[in-house]
């Protein structure tokens, strides 16, 4: 049987490909102005990765800000719902999972088999999530993928109490002109946005095993913070940004 997963989220869509439950296609594009035109090509990459036809597919399954553009699909599920689906088969321990994205950030408390026992999602500020750290590499005056590891050089907490991506900017600012290290700023970022997204971890009850989904996941810096904020290590999968569409993969094969 082959399935598919589309989860077309703010920034990237994402489709996996399973042939009898093993993936035999990952693709992702950058998201356009025209959705229907970047799920478009992200089947053309995939299809090609995989070597078959769209016709071979049994069962399609979408996901995401923008699930309901993916019309070959016969129904979409919840973000939340694919993300759980796809750590708990990645890692049957897992019992919370951390998802952060561009635009949104979620936390969500899982049984042993994978169902949503709670959760919480950060959709009022982009301060949780990786717009935010694009905004504030920009403020910086480094490229996106220099933030991370430039918060690792940090020396010294600086806090950050700014709620949003505008006020943050002004608070850099005020770092900026204080002569504070470049290294304490960008560790000051990613500290901003673990704060936020422990609070969300810690109101559906932290439970371990904890992974860490979602494109921010690559993010080193962020990756240190968290696990400052949270007193515990993360499990972070290969190609984090991929669990969701494997998870609606998963439920495309399900009967």
């Amino acid at each position: 049987m082959i399935t598919a997963g589309v989860d077309v989220g703010a920034k990237t869509c994402k489709i996996v490909i399973l042939k009898d439950g093993r993936i035999i296609g990952r693709e992702k594009v950058l998201a356009g102005y025209d959705a229907k035109e970047t799920i478009a090509q992200a089947w053309d990459k995939v299809l090609e990765a995989a070597g078959i036809k769209k016709d071979d597919i049994n069962n399609i399954v979408a996901t995401g800000s923008g699930s309901k553009e993916v019309a070959s699909a016969s129904r979409t599920v919840t973000e939340v719902t694919a993300a759980s689906k796809g750590a708990i088969k990645i890692n049957p321990e897992v019992r919370t999972v951390i998802d952060v994205g561009a635009e949104e950030g979620r936390a969500i408390k899982i049984d042993e088999n994978g169902n949503v026992v709670d959760f919480a999602i950060n959709e009022k500020c982009a301060a949780g999530a990786g717009a935010f750290t694009e905004a504030m590499a920009r403020a910086l005056e480094v490229k996106l993928e220099q933030l991370g590891p430039l918060s690792l050089r940090s020396t010294q907490a600086v806090p950050m109490n700014a709620q949003c991506a505008v006020f943050a900017e002004s608070e850099l600012v005020t770092l900026v002109h204080a002569q504070t290290p470049k290294p304490d700023m960008a560790r000051a970022v990613h500290d901003a946005i673990a704060d936020r997204i422990v609070s969300m971890v810690r109101r559906v009850g932290v439970a371990q095993k904890i992974m860490l989904i979602g494109g921010v996941a690559h993010n080193v810096g962020f990756v240190e913070s968290l696990k400052r904020e949270l007193e515990s290590d993360v499990i972070i999968p290969d190609e984090p940004e991929f669990v969701s569409a494997y998870g609606v993969a998963l439920a495309a094969s399900a009967k």
